[in-house]
């Protein structure tokens, strides 16, 4: 099991701001977060139901950075733990929204798992994330519906390859840091003026 930066449930308080993770079983949440964290991937390797995570990300320009503190929360995801849910969305700051290219059902979810979201949290930012396309990049190449009828970002991403992975958490932080500080849900494209100019790992 992943271990590094794991938060402990009192930590909370202290953090900056807290990004959650949704999707059905087995779409590669845990993965983002594992290649997030440490750059690494092991698809041997288990992930438990809740799992909480901690990392201090740099912020800003080369002569006027600071740091911030994420704490990220991802479930196994599945019907079993909606019990969850309210704890879960509660002071969130950002969701990642996460489907399987591979598997359709998981692309189907998302409109449930997004009613959810939104009956807990009606305007907290969301972005909608298409994983492991790695398998067939010819993927990339298709219109998904979803992420267009509901305004959300929308990535395509790999945590085998790290395709476009940093991307997406990058903009999570800064769309997470805008919902905490202005109370609004348009801040993905001012906020990424936050980052330095440093290529991000994408494909």
């Amino acid at each position: 099991m992943l271990n590094f930066g794991k938060a402990e449930e009192g930590q909370r308080i202290n953090s900056d701001v807290k990004v959650i993770i949704i999707g059905d079983v087995a779409v590669g949440k845990s993965k983002l977060v594992e290649r997030y964290l440490t750059g690494d991937y092991d698809p041997r390797r288990l992930t438990t139901p809740l799992s909480l995570y901690r990392k201090a990300v740099a912020i800003g320009k080369d002569n006027d950075k600071s740091t911030v503190t994420v704490d990220f929360w991802d479930t196994a995801g599945g019907e079993k733990f909606n019990s969850l849910h309210a704890a879960y969305y509660y002071r969130a700051d950002v969701c990642i929204l996460v489907f399987d290219v591979t598997r359709k059902g998981t692309y189907l979810s998302l409109e449930q798992l997004y009613k959810d979201l939104r009956k807990h949290r009606p305007t907290l930012p969301c972005i909608v994330v298409a994983n492991k396309v790695d398998v067939d990049y010819n993927v990339t190449r298709k219109n998904f519906e979803f992420p267009r009828e509901h305004n959300l970002p929308f990535f395509f991403a790999s945590a085998a390859d790290g395709m476009n992975v940093i991307k997406i958490f990058e903009e999570a932080v800064c769309a997470g840091l805008g919902q905490r500080k202005y109370g609004e849900n348009e801040f993905l494209t001012e906020c990424l003026a936050l980052y330095d100019s440093n290529p991000r790992q994408k494909r």
